[in-house]
């Protein structure tokens, strides 16, 4: 009896074979290689049936060449693999024979006392996992040792003193790390509640499309809108060595959609470098020639920061003149309909002090460092702010992209140089006088992320130093304050401790110190759930701004656990007056809007105000050799490199010597964590996130 025919495996095969007919075999060898195909028929079948068959014929031509195709496809990708592999182990290797890779030498004491105790702990660590390589190969993990038994001198010298590693950690190491576990395991817990009610508070907005609503609109075009209203309105740009996006920042600015002789722009020159210096003085002279009402200011005493520059300016005598201040950062762009969208809302709430908007981000997509960044600031603003200004009409000033009601700013002090988060300072203290904040989530503002590593951790030192010294000096004016008790609760629990001092607290002790500990110390647990699931949640919460970017859901959550390091070390310098929680290190720009994109940009979104003002060109467009220059001051400048950090580099042996361990005792979950949170730790230690310089 014949075997029937496999006709599922037959019609496969004549898809796969007329799918790849062109690619594998020449027209010509068709017809001249007839003698290497097979046919496959029953031999019961009949001559009536023959044309069927040979159309289920196989060419094992083909067959061999669909092999060595897929192989010659998986021979490259290994290739490219491997190439890549070498690659960055070569760059690892010269970043880290090279002198110059090192971090800078003016580490701050402070800098240096912490990565000692980082240091210490390594050590530690690695003698713990010496001996229990020791332990493990001599079988006692299976069979511990007790210290009777080990007295009677049948382990030998090693089993003593092993007998007795085995009572000291259990007796005299393990109950306080598990206590230090738990109470981290509740500030967790506590934490992750603020965070699921933000996202339900956000929900409820989205759904009951909550937003706030101006009384009035201003037209597009001010010519139809000239029986308006238009309050005065002051527009600050501080700046300070910002070469590289001075221009498109004051360009942005002076083609706002807003009657000439109703704004004014100041720029805040703060540079010490005299080339800058006279490029910004130049944009500002051509700016001043087509008709813009526009300042440069300088001070010869830098001191107070932008705190200071912004304080200054607002001591200048015409200021009285005016109702409201925009303040925008140097790299920050607003679309020429800014004004009309934020002023607005301040016509009948003559209790509102500030009207923020949203940042979006011209380079969020230019490395991984960016994508996980443009996580974080989704949602900040999607929910931290959006909620807070919703429910509480409280939230921290970002210090750009908003506009404040001179007054209040005037009531409640100014601007002070107490601290290196100027904008979170006159945020509360405003808060406290009674003063309430709008946020708004539909008016976007283009700004630039931090493009290398470097540039990001110093910003995420200052944001995370700063709230700590403003908690430290302003604890008992809120206490004093005669607002709501409810006020003070959430200014002093939510906003400080528990979002600026216990999630960088917990979030380093916890994944950083006490999980590599309790793989030494079994005797102390760290439950699965958290050290993974409940994690895992909040990052998927922490992602839902930005849905866009769910394939790195697992790099942020690690790269989350990798900041942790410098935001606890910048937590601990603002709250203990160490020296480095007072630097401000102005954060690195690139200037990603070209020339040309500002030019097209400005003629396109600006067009019927400066056809009002008679004006041909509608940007910032330098001349010839004023591009020429810029160009030979960016060559001139200093030259840029990748680094090494050392406290990253050091956390990222200790939890890969973690894994080591965990690994001895087959826990599955932790091994993987403790491995890729390592692994991620040393990525970030020898500088490849971010910009790479070659």
């Amino acid at each position: 009896m014949s075997r029937p025919p496999n006709y599922e495996f037959q019609e496969w095969w004549n898809k796969e074979r007329e799918k790849n007919r062109d690619l594998l075999i020449p027209q010509s060898d068709l017809s001249s290689d007839r003698h290497f195909a097979v046919q496959i028929q029953s031999p019961s079948s009949s001559d009536s049936t023959g044309d069927s068959d040979r159309s289920r014929s196989r060419s094992a031509r083909q067959l061999s060449w669909l092999i060595l195709l897929k192989f010659q496809q998986f021979a490259s990708s290994l290739s490219s693999f491997s190439s890549r592999f070498l690659s960055l182990l070569r760059i690892a290797n010269r970043r880290i024979t090279s002198p110059e890779s090192v971090t800078d030498a003016s580490i701050s004491k402070s800098e240096s006392r912490f990565y000692r105790l980082i240091k210490g702990f390594l050590i530690i660590v690695v003698v713990l996992l010496c001996i229990e390589l020791v332990a493990y190969f001599k079988g006692w993990h299976f069979s511990p040792p007790s210290i009777e038994y080990a007295e009677a001198e049948v382990v030998g010298f090693l089993g003593v003193v092993y007998a007795n590693w085995l009572y000291i950690r259990a007796h005299y190491l393990a109950p306080p790390l598990q206590s230090l576990t738990n109470v981290c395991i509740v500030l967790f817990l506590i934490q992750s509640v603020d965070r699921i009610v933000l996202v339900l508070g956000c929900a409820w907005i989205k759904f009951r499309r909550i937003k706030p609503v101006a009384v009035m609109e201003y037209p597009d075009s001010s010519e139809d809108g000239k029986e308006l209203h238009y309050p005065m309105v002051l527009v600050q740009i501080p700046m300070c060595n910002e070469r590289e996006v001075y221009q498109q920042s004051i360009a942005a600015v002076c083609v706002q959609d807003w009657p000439k002789d109703r704004m004014l722009v100041q720029i805040l020159d703060d540079s010490d470098d005299m080339d800058v210096q006279n490029l910004i003085k130049a944009e500002v002279q051509k700016w001043q020639q087509r008709g813009v009402r526009i300042l440069y200011r300088h001070r010869l005493i830098r001191t107070g920061y932008k705190a200071g520059n912004l304080k200054s300016a607002m001591s200048c005598d015409y200021v009285k003149d005016y109702d409201f201040v925009a303040i925008f950062d140097s790299d920050f762009q607003p679309a020429p309909d800014f004004l009309k969208k934020t002023i607005p809302h301040f016509e009948g709430n003559d209790d509102l002090a500030l009207v923020q908007a949203r940042w979006a981000f011209v380079n969020k997509d230019e490395n991984l460092l960016t994508r996980l960044q443009n996580i974080n600031l989704s949602f900040h603003f999607e929910v931290e702010q959006q909620v807070n200004g919703v429910f509480l009409n409280f939230f921290g000033f970002n210090g750009t992209a908003g506009v404040w009601r001179i007054k209040a700013l005037e009531e409640c002090g100014g601007w002070l140089e107490r601290t290196t988060v100027e904008d979170m300072d006159i945020a509360v203290r405003a808060h406290l006088h009674g003063w309430k904040f709008i946020f708004l989530n539909d008016v976007k503002c283009l700004c630039e992320l931090p493009e290398s590593y470097e540039a990001y951790k110093k910003q995420q030192h200052r944001w995370h130093s700063g709230p700590m010294q403003l908690f430290r000096l302003c604890f008992f004016d809120v206490i004093h304050a005669k607002v709501s008790l409810s006020k003070k609760v959430n200014m002093i629990f939510l906003f400080f401790l528990l979002r600026k001092l216990i999630l960088p607290f917990y979030s380093f002790t916890l994944f950083c110190i006490i999980l590599p500990l309790t793989m030494f110390l079994p005797e102390a647990h760290l439950p699965a759930w958290v050290v993974c699931y409940i994690p895992g949640i909040m990052s998927v919460l922490n992602i839902l701004p930005a849905p866009q970017s769910f394939p790195f859901i697992v790099p942020y959550l690690l790269f989350e656990n990798t900041m942790s390091v410098t935001k606890f070390n910048a937590m601990i310098s603002g709250l203990f007056k160490f020296g480095s929680s007072y630097e401000w290190i102005v954060t690195k720009k690139t200037g990603r809007s070209s020339e040309a994109d500002l030019v097209s940009y400005s003629e396109k979104e600006s067009e019927p105000l400066l056809v009002s003002t008679n004006f041909h060109k509608s940007s910032s467009d330098s001349g010839l050799a004023e591009l020429n220059k810029l160009e030979m001051t960016k060559k001139g400048g200093k030259r840029k490199r990748n680094r090494l950090y050392r406290k990253e580099l050091a956390l990222a042996i200790i939890l890969l010597t973690a894994s080591v361990r965990s690994l001895l005792s087959a826990q599955g979950i932790h091994f993987y964590f403790l491995l890729f949170q390592g692994i991620t730790f040393l990525v970030v230690g020898l500088d490849l996130i971010g910009e790479q310089v070659s």
